[in-house]
């Protein structure tokens, strides 16, 4: 895994004129850091031939056993781990994992094919992938992984985290935090500029503590430097999450489509097991409602809340593609569902294997290049069949592109700059952009003042803006 750490420039939008005023004209400097490599593996029952969904490998080592932990994919039975170079050990998680199942052989390791503990050497800048063979042991061989009915803690309790070092103490002991998990993605400095504008709309309207997850792939090295100190004078937590696009995966070449599809379709290895809900708020988004009541909003059972497209602007009526042709036909009586904005269940995400369905059709559908155009829209409105979506209040999104002004994008008829969009459109955004500016120039030593603290009035009916 490799990240830029430094450069002075937009690495996704370099400018010429900007490189001609640099100290080193014409060139563009950025210096990138291998931060981790890459333990890839496949694993089966040796029983019934399919992969154990759901079971769980820490990696670690002599000194600490739990450094990384992940989940078994029923997608070819894949797991993935960062680590360092080094020698690791690889075992079945304690808990259900370690309890039902055990290791019986493996490939591709450093260590004797049949020890329970699997040793492994990363000496190479190729990601190392191995092969484990599992089976459950005799006295629980009608035990099911996944099930909410066992008397021991289940497996959604017991892991710590995908993302980072596990914590060796158990998650299901620890109180929970009453936490709003926002998360976001962005690209370039634009969209990073959106993205701290949101932050701050978010935290103006909750009186909740809030921790923001961002995909730390595409996140530049300025906003990397900043968002610590952005975090301590605005009083919220973060984390950056990252995974690697598994190789079996159909690959996305542009920038854009690979963005969307981190949107949907990792959403169940991305993050700590120990989330119950997470928020997925667009980066060019204001919010101004409490998100509290989104994260508590009842989904009747799906795993996920979208809002659909506002209908209310009748002259767009040509460009709502859904109503005619293919869309029309597959949704039937549902709604078309618009990815701006949307509440995710983990639990139950996870428990109906929906990251599995939505990875598997992907895969099938991608090699069309005329399919899944919008692919972080168009896949979970494909799978509504399958994947239930739980269609929220109008309310919860607003569109001027397809809303009307009693119900208060991009327009595919004026195709207005965002920028300029978002200061027109939006009373309150200038004064965010402001105090973010502000900051940030504080944050780099260049002011001394502390920023204003503004509290817009939030409406009744407009929740978010888009």
């Amino acid at each position: 895994m490799v990240q830029a750490v430094r450069s002075p420039y937009d690495l996704d939008n370099i400018l010429l004129q900007e490189v001609s005023r640099s100290p080193v004209s014409g060139m563009v400097t950025a210096e990138y850091e291998l931060e981790h490599l890459l333990l890839e593996g496949h694993c089966f029952d040796l029983s019934t031939g399919q992969p154990p969904r759901g079971l769980q490998f820490t990696l670690g080592t002599s000194r600490d056993p739990i450094m990384y932990d992940t989940i078994v994919m029923a997608n070819l039975g894949y797991f993935q781990l960062k680590a360092s170079p080094g020698a690791w050990t690889l075992r079945l998680r304690q808990g259900r994992s370690e309890d039902i199942y055990q290791v019986l052989t493996h490939d591709g390791t450093d260590s004797p094919a049949d020890a329970g503990d699997v040793l492994v050497v990363l000496n190479s800048f190729h990601s190392k992938i191995i092969k484990v063979r599992v089976q459950k042991k005799a006295e629980k061989i009608n035990e099911d992984l996944l099930s909410e009915n066992s008397e021991s803690k289940g497996i959604w309790d017991s892991i710590a985290s995908i993302t980072g070092g596990g914590s060796k103490k158990d998650e299901g002991e620890k109180k929970k935090e009453d936490v709003l998990n926002i998360f976001s993605v962005a690209s370039g400095h634009l969209y990073e500029r959106f993205l701290r504008i949101m932050m701050l709309s978010v935290l103006r309207h909750t009186k909740t503590p809030v921790k923001f997850w961002f995909l730390k792939n595409y996140l530049s090295p300025s906003f990397k430097e900043t968002i610590s100190e952005m975090a301590e004078s605005l009083g919220f937590q973060y984390e950056l999450v990252q995974y690697k696009w598994p190789r079996w995966l159909h690959q996305q070449t542009e920038k854009q489509r690979i963005i969307w599809g981190y949107k949907i379709l990792f959403l169940d290895v991305l993050f700590p097991l120990a989330v119950d809900k997470i928020i997925f708020v667009d980066a060019d988004q204001i919010v101004r409602a409490d998100l509290k009541e989104l994260r508590d909003f009842d989904l009747q059972g799906a795993p996920y809340g979208y809002t659909p497209f506002c209908d209310s602007r009748r002259e767009m009526e040509g460009y709502r593609f859904w109503k005619t042709g293919y869309w029309a036909s597959h949704l039937g009586h549902r709604k078309y569902h618009i990815s701006a904005l949307y509440v995710v269940d983990l639990k139950k995400f996870r428990k109906i294997a929906a990251g599995d369905r939505l990875r598997g059709q992907y895969q099938a559908l991608s090699q069309d290049p005329n399919s899944l155009s919008n692919l972080d829209q168009d896949l979970p409105n494909n799978m509504i069949h399958q994947v239930a979506i739980k269609s929220l209040p109008q309310e919860w999104l607003w569109c001027e592109t397809w809303c009307d002004e009693t119900s208060k994008c991009n327009n595919p008829r004026t195709k207005e700059p965002k920028l300029t969009a978002a200061a027109r459109i939006v009373p309150e955004w200038v004064e965010y952009d402001n105090e973010i500016k502000q900051l940030l120039r504080r944050v780099q030593g260049q002011e001394d003042t502390p920023a204003p603290k503004h509290t817009p009035s939030a409406s009744q009916h407009e929740k978010g803006l888009k």
